[in-house]
């Protein structure tokens, strides 16, 4: 009995002892949350203010792109007297291994040619080739029997497939001819031989982005392009000075950009043509790496020089063929 039944007086005291403990524990608990929730606050408007600056940042597609100028005067040159060239690319006797392709991207000369003379009958095999005629007449002759007079405005595709023989000749006695050589990998081997020209007048590109090259997967009702086994598509623009363009990116996921501004003239002029893409400005004769891309996206490109200024747009797969 005397175990288990507490005297009344005892009880009382410990009742009143453990009601004051009760109180100053309940009191040092408000205190310490009190101090917590400033620090809790402070950790919790950081950790709140961080994810919005990033998805602010992620937001801009822009800004994610890296942007790497290819000046005009850094590419590989050559003066062979009858051909005068540029090669953004690594190409015969010029050698960068920083500049040996991009995607499947693989050659870009700017050639000029002198009046009688061109590229004697050679062999291509495995090569996607075509030519952009700036300026001047440009014959071109091969093994499939093909012969034409190319122009301004007109490209010359060839997809060399198993294998062909070509040449390429200025038979004008007076003027140089002026124009792009670009050469892609296609993503099969063993492809047929085939040819196809195309004119693409000024006018489709004034202010504008003109889709000339278009891979064959994604080619559907745009007949009006050349099509091409690669995953490459290629746009041309004659932009007005202060005009903008948008180039809405082709497919979604990772990837990769080219942009080569045409010269009008053998050297860059100190004024002339320019365009700008991010904080990048672009002269005559330039080009430019742009990597970081994730479609969908868009991509701006203004014209801020003192002329039109004509350049060619490359989007494509991140990896070689």
């Amino acid at each position: 009995m005397s175990d288990t039944t507490l005297p009344e007086q005892p009880t009382s005291t410990s009742t009143a002892l453990i009601s004051t403990k009760t109180f100053s524990a309940l009191v040092a608990i408000i205190a310490v949350a009190l101090a917590f929730s400033s620090s809790f606050r402070t950790t919790l408007s950081s950790l709140l203010t961080k994810p919005t600056a990033r998805t602010m940042s992620t937001a801009a597609a822009p800004a994610s792109m890296k942007i790497t100028k290819r000046p005009w005067s850094h590419r590989g040159h050559a003066d062979h007297d009858w051909l005068y060239t540029y090669h953004s690319f690594s190409f015969a006797s010029y050698y960068d291994p920083r500049h040996e392709s991009w995607g499947p991207l693989r050659v870009i000369n700017e050639d000029r040619v002198k009046p009688g003379t061109g590229f004697g009958t050679h062999s291509h095999a495995e090569f996607l080739i075509f030519s952009y005629i700036v300026d001047g007449t440009l014959e071109h002759k091969d093994s499939m029997g093909n012969l034409e007079n190319l122009k301004r405005g007109e490209v010359q595709f060839t997809s060399a497939g198993t294998g062909i023989r070509h040449s390429e000749y200025n038979r004008n006695k007076d003027d140089e001819v002026h124009f792009l050589q670009i050469w892609a990998k296609p993503n099969k081997k063993g492809l047929k031989p085939h040819y196809e020209t195309k004119k693409f007048s000024d006018e489709e590109k004034v202010d504008k982005l003109c889709r000339i090259m278009e891979s064959t997967d994604r080619l559907g009702d745009k007949k009006h392009a050349i099509g091409l086994q690669a995953d490459l598509s290629m746009d041309a623009s004659i932009l007005s000075p202060g005009k903008k363009v948008t180039h809405e990116v082709v497919a979604e996921g990772p990837r990769k950009l080219f942009a080569q501004v045409v010269m009008s003239k053998r050297a860059q002029p100190k004024t002339g043509a320019q365009i700008k893409i991010g904080e990048t400005v672009l002269g005559e004769g330039d080009g430019a790496y742009i990597d970081n891309v994730r479609g969908p996206a868009s991509i701006e490109i203004e014209s801020v020089g003192d002329k039109p200024a004509e350049f060619l747009l490359f989007d494509m797969g991140p990896e070689e063929q």
